[in-house]
């Protein structure tokens, strides 16, 4: 390993330029030494890419997993649209039925129709035989009166009988005159209805009812088509987003091994500058590193002051009972120790910040990355802007991603770390930190952290 970093390493005076050191005689401890510089100042540099890659591919898995969701609810929207479409189909084949029940209906109606024109005919026959017997009768009482007449006295009463009944015959001429000519108008509507709703032959042209019964059929007969067509092309889109959420479920897992593998490379080349900083050869880093180291201890001994003089109880210094503060967003937590961290750490962590203009925060947190007092630039009030709030209101917030936690948990001299530091809004910076862990009274608390720029 070391001799693929060495064919690539860079020059001999580009390396000791960058480790700020001057050329050495050729004695092996020389050698050794910006050997040793060299890989380091390729270790930092592999750190970086590693970190560069990691976060792409970080960004990427996430971005996945919102597509993966994605395809998810639109394939369970293409159900729904299915389901949708089989409800209209099984509507429309109803609907068929239904017309062509009332079809058979209809027709039904038209033979009582039918059945109806003939009682009619018979009724208006009827009529005509009671109107003749009504005039026959009129004659015969015309004759009776007649005949009254002429026996003067003794016929008077006949004669009032046949004027009634001449009456009465006249009577039930005109009413069965009437019955006649509404029998007749009922006639002709029921031979009119009878004729709109009778089955067509083949040479009919079919009636207005028909018509319009054949327009109904053909609507639904389309709206079924339609539905059938639409449910074909659904079971293709569903077929095909079915292969595409499989082929993102599988680009997820490639991605989730890439990670796996970054992370591996990532810790490979920390790995490396750790031992080139613990070899005893000055670096870039060790400033840093001693720096963070003392303060470390500086926190310590405060925290420790802290619970001798009664300010904070041990079981107060490290509450775990993280309560979310309302409304916040990103979400801000408060501890039992809060008060201390915000009279005693920025003492500390604001004097780090001058160690160098590449310094970008110096910090103390829990063993889960709970950071109760941030530094004053990052401990700003919220504004409700997203964004904003992210990259300048950093404090009483909980850090538990792998950068994080494994500064929390640290419990060796030191830990070296690269990772990009998100900024908000897509921003985000490659940064190195050095981790010291803080223990007070015996008992690990959590760790320093020191980030800096390359």
């Amino acid at each position: 390993m070391f001799l693929r970093f060495g064919r690539r390493a860079r020059s001999r005076d580009a390396a000791e330029q960058s480790t700020g050191q001057q050329p050495h005689d050729g004695s092996a401890d020389s050698k050794t030494q910006r050997f040793v510089r060299t890989m380091g100042a390729q270790g930092a540099t592999m750190g970086r890419e590693a970190a560069e890659v990691r976060g792409v591919i970080d960004d990427t898995h996430r971005l996945s997993k919102r597509q993966a969701q994605a395809v998810a609810a639109l394939v369970a929207q293409l159900q729904d649209i299915t389901r949708a479409q089989d409800r209209i189909g099984s509507h429309t084949r109803d609907s068929l039925t239904a017309v062509a029940r009332a079809r058979d209906a209809v027709e039904s109606v038209g033979r009582e129709v039918a059945a109806v024109v003939q009682t009619l005919q018979q009724v208006a026959q009827a009529a005509g035989q009671i109107q003749k017997i009504a005039m026959q009768t009129r004659l015969v009482a015309l004759n009776a009166a007649v005949e009254a007449t002429h026996a003067g006295a003794a016929g008077r009463g006949f004669s009032v009988v046949a004027n009634a009944v001449k009456e009465l015959s006249g009577r039930v001429e005109d009413t069965s005159k009437e019955i006649m000519g509404t029998v007749g108008e009922l006639d002709q509507r029921v031979e009119q209805l009878a004729r709109e709703i009778q089955p067509p032959s083949a040479r009919q042209e079919l009636s207005g009812f028909h018509r319009s019964l054949a327009e109904v059929e053909s609507g639904v007969s389309s709206i079924r088509e339609a539905a059938a067509a639409s449910r074909g092309i659904s079971d293709g889109l569903d077929s095909q987003m079915a292969a595409i959420e499989s082929e993102m479920h599988a680009a997820a897992a490639a991605l989730e091994t890439a990670m796996r593998r970054g992370e591996s490379f990532l810790t490979l080349s920390e790995q490396m500058i750790e031992a080139v900083a613990d070899c005893g050869i000055e670096t870039d880093d060790t400033p840093y590193i001693q720096a963070a180291q003392q303060a470390a201890g500086e926190i310590a001994a405060l925290l420790e002051g802290a619970v001798a003089s009664g300010a904070i109880t041990v079981a107060e210094l490290f509450d775990e009972d993280y309560r979310p503060i309302p409304n916040t967003d990103p979400p801000q937590h408060t501890t039992r120790f809060v008060a201390v961290a915000d009279a005693l750490f920025p003492q500390v962590q604001e004097r780090l910040l001058g160690l160098s203009d590449k310094v970008i925060f110096c910090i103390a947190v829990d063993r889960n990355g709970y950071v109760a007092m941030h530094n004053k630039k990052y401990s700003q009030a919220r504004r409700g802007d997203l964004a904003w709030d992210t990259a300048n209101s950093r404090y009483r917030r909980i850090f538990n991603d792998r950068t994080g936690l494994a500064a929390g948990r640290n419990q060796r001299p030191f830990l070296l770390q690269i990772y990009r530091r998100d900024m908000g809004s897509g921003n985000f910076v490659v940064t190195k930190e050095v981790d010291a862990p803080i223990v007070v009274q015996g008992r690990h608390w959590g760790g320093l952290r020191l980030a800096f720029k390359f």
